[in-house]
């Protein structure tokens, strides 16, 4: 049996000063080491998150959904990252990872920063509510109902919620039922008076229904677990409820394939599925504040949880909920809505080989959300499925919208006009999973030749491969990008593509398929930088040439955790080399350190859209190499990936990419800045530029003008 929890143990720690939420905490500096941690950097990214959520010059539901990107990125960060480290430990791992730090010295300084974290939270919707009411949106508490709100809550409770609720006790008769990962639940004590006994029940909150039940007059939201924490008589009749209490179980998603021992791939990745469903081992606790030693204990107990697994909040259990007031028809509690715009260049395509001439003529270069998806890439792939000249279409699919995807229809329709079609699925994205499975078995119906990679790699490159029949004969045409082919994402998630006719490009591209479809070898490429072969010495060798006193290097990425790159800035930096990296999450990179990065910028810019795009910018003006594509600087994309990065060299689009990347080192509004220690601290702000704003202004004059 657990021993009893001690409170110092799992009570939230006091709360964050102003300048607190503005730095990360001393244990960043737990070593002297050359790098900085993953998992607390990550840490430090949602953090940046959390701040925009106590952002008070935000919209009001603006800042409600950032609270619930929040709490969803935490979530999988317990279930990936967290779930690993626990499997470390308990397999006896001791070696420290680059930063000199072991697994269990990283999960004590995980629970530190994420409690530190969750209270602001906590702190931060606390704040929230008061401001949401008088804007004509309260969140009640069951205490707050009054009687004349009992009889429609009871009638709606008796018609569409009671029937779907399944009570489960624990007792002699009944074991402790499993819980699953991220369900919201209540834990019910009751007491039979006939026999005194107290007995312990689980109540889950039905996932179908929606979290915030509204009152009849439509301003006022009453929480699901409170909607039946009011019944609970009805559901143990006769009973007499002592107590109840929200929780919340996070449980291990990190199970990995056996590939080399998989037979039928598809059946594996099924069977990943229900093992995370049903056998995946718990590794967080989270529970409101007000609940009983005696429900804690026994969950504690049937988890086979400890003490240091347990997160108390002491507001709402699961924030990524909010998002649903996000939906609420409420624009006026937002931020203006942000139409994309379409090319000048792609505007007068109407027709299918109209597309296709446009391309020929000069490459083209799209930025979303800023520049329209549906009239870019979606257009690229649906004028190809309808032009009786494209012999073959070639695509992969690593994650796309839940809904149906206008690409994934074009692609049917291209198979079932008699082109090849060839889609890469890869079944391997993790979450995706079960998405990709369904859409992988569609299109096979459909006559698509469906394949799902290559052995022991996840295939994360963005790429489409048009085969089209000319009067000068056979050409290809390739959409290279940083992005998902995913129409949803495409509006809030910031990437970059190139729509090329060129040879090269459309002979690696080709090789590429090949390789991904086939038997190959190939690890050489004319202009693709193709992961895992030759993407990493080619980025070494390229960092390398700019190592010397009038050396230059720009780069946007997600996350920088290879050491080898970062050696390889680091060197450059020590010959004079000036470096610039915006870094919008994982950062290991210590910038600024006398004689060895301080030559070396890193800034993150954490606002409306997600920054996504990958961009690799060597040299100085009149000798710049622009490069755009997938890869992360990461050892599992340069290492266990097939990636693909592209070189862009026609001189318009590279102004282009400089303009971006100008903006993006111009932001003093949604910027941040990292320090040596690990710290992060805001961008002064001076001349009150955001990157994200302005680039939305640059696309409409675009638009007006009629430039690239």
């Amino acid at each position: 049996m657990a021993p009893p929890l001690v409170a110092s143990d799992t009570g939230p720690p006091p709360a964050p000063t102003a300048s607190e939420t503005m730095t990360s905490p001393s244990h960043l500096e737990l070593t002297d080491s050359r790098y900085l941690n993953r998992e607390l950097s990550w840490l430090e990214f949602n953090a940046r998150v959390l701040a925009l959520a106590e952002q008070e010059t935000l919209p009001l539901l603006e800042r409600a959904k950032f609270l619930a990107i929040y709490a969803r990125n935490l979530d999988e960060f317990f279930q990936i990252r967290v779930s690993g480290l626990r499997e470390q430990v308990e397999a006896g791992v001791s070696a420290a990872t680059a930063d000199g730090m072991t697994p269990i010295e990283q999960l004590r300084a995980i629970g530190e920063r994420s409690r530190e974290l969750s209270a602001r939270a906590d702190l931060a919707l606390e704040g929230l509510l008061p401001v949401l009411d008088k804007s004509g949106i309260r969140i009640l508490s069951q205490e707050e109902l009054s009687e004349d709100d009992l009889p429609g809550l009871e009638a709606m409770f008796r018609e569409e919620i009671f029937p779907v609720l399944t009570p489960l006790s624990v007792d002699p008769a009944h074991p402790f039922p499993f819980i699953s990962s991220l369900s919201l639940n209540l834990a019910v004590i009751v007491l039979d008076p006939m026999t005194g006994v107290r007995r312990f029940a689980r109540v889950k909150v039905p996932t179908l229904l929606n979290r915030f039940v509204p009152l009849p007059d439509a301003e006022r939201y009453l929480p699901l677990e409170d909607v039946i924490a009011v019944h609970l008589d009805q559901l143990f009749p006769g009973m007499e409820i002592v107590s109840h209490h929200a929780f919340r179980v996070t449980r291990d998603a990190d199970v990995e394939v056996e590939e080399d021992e998989a037979e039928d791939l598809l059946a594996a990745i099924e069977s990943v599925i229900w093992r995370r469903r049903r056998a995946a081992l718990p590794v967080r606790l989270e529970v409101d504040g007000t609940m009983s030693e005696e429900a804690r204990d026994l969950l504690v107990r049937e988890l086979e949880l400890g003490p240091s697994d347990i997160f108390v909040s002491n507001g709402l259990l699961d924030l990524s909920a909010l998002s649903e007031l996000y939906e609420l028809d409420r624009a006026d509690l937002k931020q203006e809505p942000w139409v994309p715009v379409t090319q000048p260049r792609l505007a007068d395509g109407t027709s299918a080989p109209e597309l296709f001439r446009v391309i020929r003529a000069g490459d083209i270069l799209v930025h979303h959300p800023y520049d329209s998806f549906a009239t870019s890439v979606e257009a690229f792939v649906e004028q190809a499925a309808k032009d009786p000249d494209v012999l073959a279409i070639k695509q992969t699919l690593y994650r796309t919208s839940s809904q149906e995807s206008p690409i994934i229809r074009s692609l049917v329709r291209a198979a079932e006009s008699g082109k090849q079609v060839v889609v890469l699925v890869e079944l391997k994205a993790r979450f995706d999973e079960e998405a990709n499975i369904t859409y992988a078995r569609g299109l096979e119906e459909a006559g698509v030749h469906v394949v799902y990679g290559v052995v022991g790699l996840k295939t994360h490159a963005k790429m489409s491969l048009i085969v089209r029949r000319e009067t000068d004969g056979i050409r290809l045409y390739t959409h290279v990008g940083t992005g998902n082919y995913n129409p949803v994402t495409a509006k809030t998630y910031e990437d970059l593509g190139l729509l090329t006719a060129d040879e090269d490009i459309g002979a690696d591209a080709t090789d590429l398929f090949n390789l991904l479809t086939g038997y190959s070898r190939q690890r050489e490429y004319r202009k693709l930088l193709v992961a895992p072969h030759y993407l990493r010495p080619r980025l070494l060798k390229l960092i390398g040439r700019e190592a010397k006193s009038d050396g230059r290097i720009v780069m946007k990425m997600n996350s920088l955790a290879d050491a080898d790159m970062i050696d390889a800035l680091y060197e450059a930096s020590q010959a004079g080399a000036s470096i610039d990296l915006i870094v919008r999450g994982i950062c290991c990179l210590r910038p600024g350190i006398q004689g060895l990065s301080d030559g070396i910028k890193v800034r993150s810019i954490v606002g409306r859209y997600l920054e996504h795009s990958r961009v690799f910018r060597f040299g100085r003006r009149h000798n710049y190499r622009h490069y755009i594509g997938s890869a992360d600087l990461m050892p599992r994309n340069l290492d266990r990936r097939v990636e693909a990065v592209v070189p862009v060299t026609d001189a318009g689009l590279k102004r282009r990419i400089d303009g971006i990347l100008k903006v993006e080192l111009a932001d003093d509004t949604a910027a941040w800045r990292l320090a040596s220690d690990g710290s992060w601290r805001k961008v002064a702000t001076r001349r009150d530029v955001n990157a994200q704003a302005r680039l939305q202004e640059l696309a409409i004059e675009r638009a007006r003008s009629g430039r690239r």
